[in-house]
C-alpha cells in the first residue's frame, strides 16, 4: 500500500524531471541598433583608399608595436591641408564590411557634403608579443596589449605620442593634415572612448572634436594602479577616468565640440557604473556650456548603437566646416 501512495508522488517528479521549464530568454538590448543608408556602399559614390601599416616600436610607448592604417578620400588633392579623423581600436573601425565601416560612412558623408574632405587615421593599442610563441593560438599572436595603460589614463601622454610618432609618420606619406583645431577629431568606444576626449582635454589646440562611445569614464587605471602599487610600493598611483566630471567643473571651458553615447545596461563593475559615469560627463559638459550631444540609449557594452549613430555624429561634428 505504501509503495501505491507514493506512485502519484513518483510519477508528478519523473514528468517535472523529464519536462523543465524552458529557461526565461535574456531581452536582446542591442538588436534594435541597425546600420543606416550612410553606412552602406552607394553606386556612383567615389572610394577612398584605405593602406595598412605596423609601427614596430615607439619612444613614447617602448617596447610595444602596434597597427595603423589610413582613410584618404577620393576627392583630396593635396592642393590644401584635409581635416582629420583619429580613431582608437582602428582596424576594427577601418573594416569596410565590419561594425563600424568609417571608410564606407567616410565616402557617402564627403560625396554628399556633409562633412568636409577628412583623413581618417585608425590605430590600434601597443601590443607586446610573446617571443616564446610568436604564432599563439589558432594564429592569434600572444603576448601583452598596452590597452589600458594606454588609454585609461588621465596624462597628455598617448596624445603626445599622436603628436610626435604617429602623425608625422602620415605626413611622411606626403599627406597635408590641417592644423586647425576646428579640422581634426579623435574617436573611439569604451577606453578608447574616453581616451578620445582625454586627448583633446590635454591638447584642445590639436584636437577640437570627439565622438565617444559607451566611455570608460570609471576608475579603471585607479583601481588597478592600486593593486599594483599594494603588491610593490615603488609603483605610481595614477588617476580614473571617474575624476573627469570635476575636473570639467574645475576648469575653464575649453574649445572642444563632444557627440558622446551610452546605454543604460552597460557595463556595472569594480572599476564603476558605466551609464551613470557618461552621465555624470554629460552634465558636466551642460553645466559648463560645451558644444555637446549625449545620447542614451538601451543598449550593453558594445559598439552597435554607436556605429548606427557614426553618420549622424559625423554630420554634427563637422556641421560648420566644410
Amino acid at each position: 500500500m505504501s509503495l501505491l501512495r507514493l506512485l502519484p508522488c513518483l510519477l508528478a517528479i519523473s514528468a517535472l524531471a523529464a519536462d523543465p521549464k524552458p529557461a526565461e530568454k535574456k531581452p536582446d538590448y542591442d538588436s534594435q541598433y541597425v546600420l543606416g543608408p550612410d553606412s552602406q556602399e552607394k553606386p556612383n559614390v567615389p572610394k577612398g583608399k584605405l593602406t595598412e601599416y605596423t609601427m614596430e616600436d615607439s619612444k613614447t610607448f617602448p617596447g610595444y608595436s602596434r597597427k595603423w592604417a589610413v582613410y584618404v578620400p577620393a576627392q583630396y588633392d593635396g592642393k590644401k591641408p584635409a581635416a582629420l579623423m583619429v580613431i582608437q581600436d582602428g582596424l576594427s573601425y577601418a573594416n569596410p564590411k565590419g561594425q563600424w565601416r568609417v571608410p564606407v560612412v567616410f565616402d557617402n558623408l564627403i560625396a554628399a557634403g556633409k562633412m568636409p574632405v577628412t583623413i581618417a587615421v585608425f590605430v590600434n593599442p601597443g601590443f607586446s608579443a610573446d617571443k616564446n610563441n610568436a604564432k599563439g593560438k589558432d594564429g592569434k599572436p600572444l603576448g601583452k596589449s598596452n590597452r589600458s595603460f594606454e588609454y585609461d589614463n588621465v596624462t597628455d601622454r598617448y596624445v603626445t605620442f599622436l603628436l610626435e610618432e604617429l602623425l608625422p609618420l602620415v605626413e611622411a606619406k606626403g599627406l597635408i593634415l590641417s592644423k586647425d583645431p576646428a579640422y581634426r577629431g579623435i574617436a573611439g568606444a569604451s577606453s578608447g572612448g574616453i581616451c578620445a576626449f582625454n586627448a583633446a582635454w590635454q591638447r584642445p589646440d590639436a584636437f577640437g572634436k570627439v565622438f565617444t562611445t559607451i566611455g570608460s569614464f570609471t576608475n579603471i587605471r585607479g583601481v588597478i594602479s592600486q593593486r599594483e602599487h599594494d603588491k610593490d610600493s615603488s609603483r605610481p598611483l595614477e588617476k580614473g577616468g571617474n575624476l573627469f566630471p570635476q575636473m570639467v567643473m574645475d576648469s575653464p571651458k575649453k574649445n572642444i565640440r563632444i557627440f558622446s553615447q551610452d546605454g543604460s545596461h552597460d557595463l556595472t563593475n569594480e572599476f564603476g557604473v558605466w551609464p551613470e559615469a557618461n552621465q555624470k560627463m554629460a552634465d558636466a559638459w551642460k553645466a559648463k556650456g560645451y558644444d555637446y550631444q549625449f545620447v542614451m540609449g538601451e543598449g550593453t557594452h558594445n559598439g552597435r548603437h554607436g556605429a548606427q549613430l557614426l553618420p549622424e555624429a559625423m554630420t554634427w561634428l563637422w556641421r560648420d566646416v566644410r
